[in-house]
């Protein structure tokens, strides 16, 4: 069984060195931390993921969540882990003092939930749901709905879910069904079904709080009649007692991978009891969730770029001790063995893999940070600031949860047969990461996003914002011996970049919609890569910077930064002139067929 599953002097040399954390701490939001505390934070989250959630992490696959007909069983080690959780304030840990929390900066709490995931990504999301959640009801909902709520979600006690897709409705939002009946009560009664709702259910904790999307009757047709609610499998009675609220569970998803976690079928108001309460305005409860939603997506990146990176460590550890062969200028089988590690395609596997994982690992970090610097900048710096993390926000939901499973079969390649067997977890780590590009928007709809609305909000200003940024590396990275190379060959590479975005647009100039998002998913693929390959220029920079002091990094890591830098610019950057290929021939030919040339 593998020991590792990340890398804490690549976690520190990324916040410290790459995207430089310690900026953040000059700012008065986040004045009360610093590298000394900074660091005692990971130490904590490291010992929470070593301690408690790795050492079940294959158990509580082997023994998932099982379905009573009333509830759904868990593993018994997620309450106390919660309540860890809880105490040490990692629930509401970004949240600002006065509600509470401990104001820390994304960017750091990011980190940590990097370490969680990794360790073990099923355990991981049951307080992270309840995060979530409970944003969304201290930025909307009324002081009222907040003191019922708010203090039994960050004790722990309460978990808290999103609850958005129903059996007729996935990705298709504004055709949710499920209504709200107003009443004169104070309250609306929720009548319908959701589905694939995380943690929906389960005896670890006292309460399920549903954040929940319905349409009130009478409300307009499509997204702009979507309402959000609050709606708790229990509700506080009179006395102050719980109740039940006619929300039940009706079964429990028997998955491929992240069995940890309960994936849940609810039905709402079979009893026509069940009752919501109004989260804001009426009408506008699909701009409240995607608050949350960009939020989820990023998480999404963070979990599949930590799952890549326990499969990369489990993957590495294997090479270095499993023997065979010899070198292949070796013709006398008398000579011993060596370790796999030693064979060029093993180190090749094992490059991909890093690349991919610090490649991700540094695009979450910088998201998070993105998201710190909006709020504590004003005016048009903030506005610059929006438009790079609303452009980034579907290649850190994508790249990673792409990539991982890529990343996640080179490890399993790495191991052969026992990779393929139960015996060593990388088999595991693949099931798990296979959710990563299917919830929170399939890749697909991630490519709409991009091409359909960031690439052509406000006139193109995310674009603008966006090359910004990559030019400003390219422009640093031309001054440094060694790495002008790769500055010029992303610089060439994004040339070619925009000039796929201005044919594709062509299409939406001409009102073919159809054809203008046809390609997206590969037009977003594209993107990914020259994305990552600026986020390992940067590093690159970084590298440099480090080994021309005493670090204490060392030079063997060092030069592997730059080695897997170079491995990314002349393995996985040259893609991007095959896919500008597929977006200047197909012509959207897939438009053109229908769904009877797919008959044998």
């Amino acid at each position: 069984m593998a020991t590792k599953f990340y890398s804490e002097k690549n976690l520190k040399f990324v916040l410290n060195e790459v995207h430089r954390i310690g900026e953040l701490f000059k700012h008065e939001r986040f004045a009360e931390y610093s590298a000394e505390s900074t660091q005692l934070i990971l130490d904590t989250a490291k010992g929470i993921a070593n301690g408690m959630m790795f050492p079940v992490f294959a158990e509580m696959d082997k023994k998932p969540p099982e379905y009573t007909g009333t509830t759904i069983r868990v593993h018994p080690a997620v309450r106390p882990f919660v309540e860890k959780m809880a105490d040490g304030g990692w629930i509401n840990a970004v949240m600002p003092y006065d509600l509470g929390g401990q104001q820390m900066p994304l960017t750091l709490f990011n980190a940590c939930m990097f370490i969680f995931a990794a360790a073990n990504y099923s355990m991981s999301v049951y307080p992270g749901l309840t995060t979530g959640a409970l944003s969304l009801i201290y930025l909307f909902a009324t002081k009222e709905l907040q003191d019922i709520y708010a203090p039994s979600m960050v004790a722990g006690k309460w978990q808290g879910t999103m609850a958005l897709t129903e059996p007729e409705a996935g990705s298709s939002l504004s055709d949710v069904r499920t209504t709200a009946f107003p009443t004169d009560k104070g309250y609306y009664l929720i009548k319908g079904q959701k589905t694939f709702i995380s943690a929906g259910e389960h005896d670890a904790a006292e309460n399920i709080v549903h954040l929940m999307l319905a349409r009130i009757k009478g409300a307009p047709a499509g997204v702009k009649g979507i309402s959000l609610f609050i709606v708790p499998r229990h509700r506080p009675g009179a006395d102050g007692k719980l109740e039940f609220n006619d929300v039940n569970c009706t079964g429990c998803y028997h998955k491929m991978g992240y069995r940890g976690s309960p994936i849940t079928q609810l039905a709402m108001g079979e009893s026509d009891d069940c009752r919501g309460f109004l989260l804001g305005e009426a009408n506008r409860g699909l701009s409240y969730m995607f608050h949350m939603m960009n939020e989820a997506r990023i998480n999404v990146g963070l979990g599949a770029a930590a799952i890549a990176s326990a499969a990369y460590y489990a993957s590495l550890e294997y090479s270095r001790e499993r023997l065979q062969g010899r070198i292949i200028t070796e013709k006398d089988p008398a000579k011993p063995q060596i370790p796999i590690i030693e064979h060029a395609d093993v180190r090749r596997m094992l490059l991909k893999q890093r690349a991919i994982v610090e490649g991700s690992l540094s695009l979450v970090v910088y998201a998070g940070k993105l998201v710190d610097l909006i709020s504590v900048a004003e005016g048009e710096e903030k506005t610059r600031l929006e438009m790079v993390l609303e452009i980034l926000t579907p290649i850190v939901k994508t790249y990673p949860s792409e990539m991982g499973i890529v990343s996640t079969s080179q490890a399993i390649q790495c191991l052969g047969g026992y990779g393929y067997s139960d015996e060593f977890p990388v088999e595991q780590y693949m099931r798990d990461a296979r959710i990563h590009p299917i919830h929170e928007g399939t890749t697909g709809i991630q490519g709409m996003d991009l091409l359909g609305r960031k690439v052509t909000m406000k006139n193109g200003a995310a674009v603008k914002a966006l090359l910004g940024e990559m030019n400003a590396t390219i422009a640093a990275a031309k001054t440094r011996e060694g790495l002008a190379p790769y500055a010029d060959e992303l610089e060439k590479s994004l040339a070619l970049w925009q000039a796929v975005m201005g044919a594709a647009v062509q299409y939406a100039l001409k009102g073919q919609i159809d054809k203008f998002l046809a390609d997206a998913s590969i037009f977003l693929e594209l993107t990914g890569i020259l994305v990552i390959a600026w986020q390992w220029l940067l590093q690159g920079i970084a590298a440099q910077d480090a080994a021309k002091e005493s670090s204490a990094y060392g030079a063997d890591f060092l030069q592997g930064k730059l080695l897997t830098m170079e491995y990314f610019f002349k393995y996985e950057l040259p893609a991007v002139y095959g896919l500008e290929k597929i977006l200047g021939a197909s012509g959207a030919m897939t438009v053109a067929v229908k769904p009877v040339h797919f008959e044998d």
